[in-house]
């Protein structure tokens, strides 16, 4: 594995080691769309050397897909990777649309045509259950999906914030390509089994949260704040008395980065690339946000900067929060 590069089963292109994230372009949760800078993000994105993007449908209800698939048409000449995902399902309309998982074969087929089209392409790249549907057996999800494989439809499967018990069930069905939890600097419990599961059997883990929604970009204070549009706003992290402690260690990081001559946000997302077999999801919904991404390449943590980390975390937040409060509730 270069620095810079993974393989990806069924991917024939190598893939770069950080991929555009598009929830915010999307504009669900993040303050609305600009589809105009939307789309000026994913082509400087592409001219950084990016050639993943990730999306989703509950990305603003297709719009991101729709954003995503406008940008690469406009863009002739750039072979890029698409990740989409599907088993989530909304009801409603505007701002009080109620998102539920759905995996059932029939949404999974559905949603797979409604993203090619929207996406404008012939087959997805990488098709993922968002989150586990409890109340539909995963062997039959995964089942769907290695027809729609099969079919020519998706060419590498995969899943997101799924247990290692429950990715079991889906491998006796079909392979399992890529992996999608949240992991940055202060969300790590994929350590303890997820890592190491992606390493056993072969799977590239496509690490979301990667700048934990903004916090790790340094561009925060004590006064940043966050509309009730605003996913961060139902964020414990972004909370008091938590922010303040978060904050604290996000400035330690950043002198500790300054050292090596990085940002803390190249610093923290070189991090996530060091855990493993891993691809970073950084999220941007402006050109000037993507401008750096080729900073996190050519260099690795050393050992003495990790343990310095390690103690950040322990003086400041001892007690890290999971992104729990992100998770959809099963459908009725």
């Amino acid at each position: 594995m270069s620095t810079d590069t993974i393989h990806i089963a069924g991917i024939d292109t190598p893939v770069r080691r950080v991929a555009l994230g598009t929830w915010a372009i999307g504009g669900w949760m993040w303050g609305g769309p600009d589809d105009d800078n939307g789309v000026r993000t994913i082509h400087k994105a592409l001219d950084e050397g990016i050639n993943l993007i990730d999306t989703a449908p509950v990305y603003g209800f297709g719009h991101s897909e729709e954003i995503v698939g406008r940008a690469l048409a406009e863009k002739p000449g750039h072979r890029a990777l698409i990740a989409t995902k599907l088993g989530l399902n909304w009801s409603g309309e505007g701002n009080d649309r109620k998102v539920f998982r759905d995996s059932r074969p029939e949404r999974i087929r559905k949603e797979v045509e409604d993203s090619l089209r929207r996406l404008r392409v012939e087959a997805i790249d990488i098709e993922q259950i968002h989150w586990p549907d409890d109340k539909t057996p995963i062997d039959e999800s995964a089942r769907a999906l290695e027809k729609l494989h099969k079919d020519g439809k998706i060419r590498a499967l995969g899943v997101s914030n799924f247990s290692p018990a429950q990715m079991d069930i889906f491998r006796e069905v079909a392979p399992i390509a890529t992996i999608q939890p949240p992991l940055n600097l202060f969300e790590r419990t994929i350590e303890k089994d997820i890592l190491p599961y992606a390493e056993k059997h072969k799977a590239v883990i496509l690490a979301y949260g990667a700048l934990c929604r903004g916090l790790l970009t340094g561009k925060m204070n004590a006064s940043t704040s966050f509309p009730k549009n605003d996913l961060r706003s139902g964020d414990p992290k972004f909370q008091k008395p938590n922010f303040e402690h978060y904050l604290a260690a996000v400035e330690d990081f950043r002198k500790l980065a300054e050292k090596r001559g990085k940002s803390v946000m190249a610093f923290a997302v070189r991090w996530v690339l060091d855990q493993g077999p891993v691809i970073a999801l950084w999220g941007a919904r402006k050109p000037s946000q993507v401008e750096n991404v080729n900073d996190v390449f050519g260099w690795s943590l050393t050992d003495e900067e990790r343990r310095a980390v390690d103690e950040i975390l322990a003086r400041h937040v001892p007690k890290p929060i999971d992104p729990t409060f992100m998770a959809p509730p099963n459908r009725d």
